[in-house]
């Protein structure tokens, strides 16, 4: 299945700047392996050293978040949507 995904200002150093780019699979995890293949580097900024999401990452495909969805198994259907959102903290 190929998806759009798009990409948050801090990671497209990883994307030679573009704010959205392909990406194939049928999984949430099998379109983060394939971004991570195409743009090398981008996969650890999602994805911690156990494989999950990380904490400050918002991931959604459509509209629907994933960590209420399957996660990393939540299915991406052909011409799906998929945005990475960095959490933003403040005070």
């Amino acid at each position: 299945m190929s998806v759009n995904v798009r990409i948050p200002t801090i990671l497209r150093t990883y994307t030679g700047g573009r704010s959205e780019v392909p990406a194939e699979g049928a999984t949430l995890a099998e379109v983060i392996a394939d971004l991570d293949k195409n743009h090398q580097g981008i996969g650890a900024r999602v994805l911690d050293d156990t494989g999950k999401l990380r904490r400050f990452v918002n991931v959604y495909v459509n509209d629907d978040d994933v960590r209420f969805a399957e996660g990393l198994q939540t299915a991406t259907p052909d011409g799906a949507g998929v945005s990475i959102i960095p959490a933003v903290a403040g005070g």
